[in-house]
């Protein structure tokens, strides 16, 4: 699916503040797409615009300021072709799964929770243990067990809380999924993109959020559990980490006094 993408993010202050390092994760990620086009522009201009690639491979860019300004604007912009991958029908070993050393970072729950644990053994249970099944099931379930709303700002609400309140936005759902997976030894992983499908009766755009999980002999592949199916080539991500806070499209600040900001973004997507 070709893909055309603007991200526009503007923060204005109500006095000049002097701009501390800037990190961007806007750039496309390459294993989901192909002829990539992108463009970045920066207002004020940076002193100095270097490209990273952090410790999850994902390709970041610092940015470094000089003279105080009382605005800042980032305007991302690429097109893009994404490839949806495919799923091959190879047997699996049965769940649960005994934990790899190799993908720690990736199983590690810090919110771990009874309630669900007991939800991730029933679900098992109901796909007799194969992964394959098990994953689509859990998609299909939230989707249709959660009460979905656009929720712009905040971290993901905890998976326990998302479970009992049965409504979360789609970084709650994609942290419940993740806690779901890696509590029957499934390595799971927080993607941060784009998605084709308009999510508000009139049609404005946000960042999309949804899980990746780790299949033994087919690699990482994505699900959808805000829309109720697998990632296909109507995602197209930016970004991968073990939880939502490396993934923020944007990470910086100001030096000097307390002012008042405020900060306006859009997300205009054309998908074919």
């Amino acid at each position: 699916m070709r893909f055309t993408v603007r991200h526009l993010t503007r923060y204005r202050y109500d006095r000049p503040v002097r701009l501390s390092p800037h990190l961007l994760r806007l750039t496309p990620r390459d294993a989901s797409a192909r002829d990539v086009a992108w463009s970045l522009t920066v207002s004020p201009t940076p002193l100095a615009r270097i490209e990273e690639t952090d410790r999850w491979g994902n390709a970041v860019i610092r940015l470094e300021f000089g003279d105080a300004t009382d605005a800042l604007v980032i305007d991302s912009r690429f097109t893009l072709d994404t490839v949806a991958p495919p799923l091959p029908a190879i047997a699996l070993p049965p769940l649960p799964w005994r934990p790899e050393p190799d993908f720690a970072p990736w199983l590690d729950e810090p919110l771990a929770d009874a309630a669900v644990a007991d939800f991730a053994a029933a679900l098992a249970g109901e796909a007799d243990g194969d992964p394959a099944r098990f994953v689509d099931l859990l998609t299909e379930r939230l989707y249709t067990r959660t009460d979905r709303h656009i929720r712009p700002d905040g971290n993901a609400h905890t998976p326990a809380e998302t479970l009992a309140s049965r409504r979360g936005a789609c970084r709650d759902l994609t942290v419940l999924f993740m806690a779901v997976c890696r509590g029957l030894g499934m390595p799971a992983r927080f993607v941060s993109g784009y998605q084709a499908r308009a999510e508000t009766p009139d049609g404005q755009r946000h960042l999309h959020a949804w899980p990746e999980v780790h299949l033994p002999g087919v690699g990482w592949r994505g699900y959808d559990p805000t829309h109720g199916r697998r990632v296909t080539d109507a995602h197209a991500a930016l970004c991968h980490a073990p939880d939502q806070a490396g993934t923020m499209p944007l990470e910086g600040g100001y030096y000097g006094a307390p002012v008042a900001s405020r900060l306006d973004y859009s997300v205009e997507i054309q998908a074919d």
